[in-house]
């Protein structure tokens, strides 16, 4: 299965349970998660990889400095498969 075939399930996923789901096209800087989830005054990012996708070292960093920053940021490469 594709990344973007992924990203599709995880957006109908989340949008089925009152999420607004934005794809993160390009912005100023590098790394950041493909998906930004919110709902309820909450914000959180997800990376999709495909199964056994590499996750490049500047979106770990993203990912960590996100996390710092008090939001909740993951990868996964599936529905239900949050792989770091």
């Amino acid at each position: 299965m594709t990344e973007q075939a992924i990203q599709s399930k995880i957006t109908k996923h989340y949008e089925s349970k009152g999420w607004e789901v934005v794809k993160l096209m390009k912005c100023n800087k590098n790394g950041y998660p493909d998906l930004m989830l919110l709902k309820d005054g909450t914000t959180r990012f997800i990376e999709v990889k495909k199964p056994g996708g590499k996750i490049a070292e500047l979106q770990k960093y993203r990912i960590k400095r996100l996390r710092k920053l008090g939001f909740e940021a993951v990868v996964m490469d599936g529905v239900e498969s949050i792989i770091f």
